[in-house]
């Protein structure tokens, strides 16, 4: 398999090349061409009861859909996300990360999609009452509105809500007011996401919260 993110960092998507027996899984809605001849499978993601759960908990699609290469020939296909912005790719090793809802792209067939509870803290910090873990050996395609960075902390490191897409599931999470309480509220700030310990983030440039926000502003 051969995959490739294209048009990065404002447009990504991604153009993978099935060889034949070749099999990637996608989000239901992540497909934008494919090659007439691949065979597509949908499947309920983890099941009746997970796909709910990970619907209207997780932020994603009920099904996923299985690209599978039947033919004797290379064939390709291409991904997109919903907003635009950047792509990552993510080789995982019998490890797992955590991934904001609305993240996961696609992946190989030996990667596991799962949820877990995130807690209160993360709903206040505008991350979701739950968490997206994916798990297992295998590539995962993710990303988000805006741009991504990749930064590995070594203790503490302050993150504005919305803006955290992917963390190592070590790390610890906790929301706090920016500052005081005059200018958490007054500096437009408000509440910030507080990591601890050691590992990777990524953090995503622009928030969807944030575009809402300053459209309505010029709206009405």
């Amino acid at each position: 398999m051969n995959a490739e993110i294209v048009a990065k960092p404002v447009f990504a998507f991604l153009q993978v090349d099935l060889e034949p027996g070749e099999t990637i899984v996608a989000e239901s809605d992540a497909m934008s061409s494919m090659a007439a001849d691949l065979d597509v499978k949908a499947k309920l993601n983890g099941g009746f009861f997970s796909g709910l759960c990970k619907r209207f908990l997780g932020g994603e699609s009920l099904f996923i859909n299985e690209f599978t290469n039947n033919t004797g020939d290379t064939k390709r296909l291409t991904l997109t996300q919903n907003t635009p912005g950047d792509m990552h790719c993510l080789e995982l090793e019998n490890s797992s990360l955590c991934l904001q809802p609305g993240a996961y792209v696609c992946s190989t067939p030996g990667v596991k999609l799962g949820l877990k509870w995130a807690g209160i803290r993360s709903w206040i910090g505008r991350e979701g009452l739950f968490k997206l873990e994916v798990s297992g050996t295998g590539k995962v395609w993710y990303g988000a509105y805006g741009g991504l960075i990749e930064k590995q902390i070594e203790g503490e490191y302050i993150i504005d809500t919305s803006h955290l897409v992917a963390y190592e599931p070590q790390l610890n999470m906790k929301v706090q007011l920016a500052g005081g309480i005059f200018s958490s509220f007054f500096s437009g700030e408000g509440l910030v996401t507080r990591m601890e310990g050691s590992g990777k983030i990524v953090i995503q440039t622009r928030s969807m919260e944030s575009l809402a926000s300053w459209t309505n502003r010029h709206l009405f």
